[in-house]
């Protein structure tokens, strides 16, 4: 069976979830610059079979637009372009980066680790991931 990845897109770096074969559990799998995103996915899509890519949607509270909301339109029109064979769909990532930050204290990790930001993006990846399979399962 093929995976599921999630893209936790922002403007400096994007943090990639993706789950097992078996779509059962969902582990981070690396935070990459924003710039070098379609370059990493190349080469991971021609190892790993990957079925669909679900991307956060960035919205307020009231489900407006945020001023990120424009920039992972524009990747979602990019990957469509680099991978039409792959599905994309967009799910709700209000929150996400806070419940990383929150897992991550509730871990016991040091305050210098919590603030690594290429972690916070990959959890906030992996969370989302995990949110989509149980709505789905």
């Amino acid at each position: 069976m093929p995976r599921i990845i999630a893209i936790d897109y922002g403007l400096k770096r994007t943090g990639l979830a993706v789950t097992d074969p078996l779509q059962i559990i969902c582990t981070g799998l690396k935070t990459v610059a924003s710039k070098e995103l379609i370059k990493f996915l190349k080469e991971y899509f021609a190892k790993e079979k990957v079925e669909l890519i679900v991307i956060g949607e960035p919205k307020n509270w009231d489900n407006s637009d945020t001023h990120a909301t424009p920039l992972v339109e524009k990747c979602i029109k990019e990957l469509q372009k680099k991978f039409p064979a792959i599905p994309i769909k967009k799910v709700d990532e209000r929150y996400t980066s806070k419940m990383a930050k929150d897992a991550m204290l509730q871990m016991g990790l040091k305050k210098k680790d919590r603030r690594n930001k290429k972690l916070v993006d990959e959890i906030a990846a992996t969370i989302m991931l995990q949110e989509y399979l149980n709505i789905i399962s």
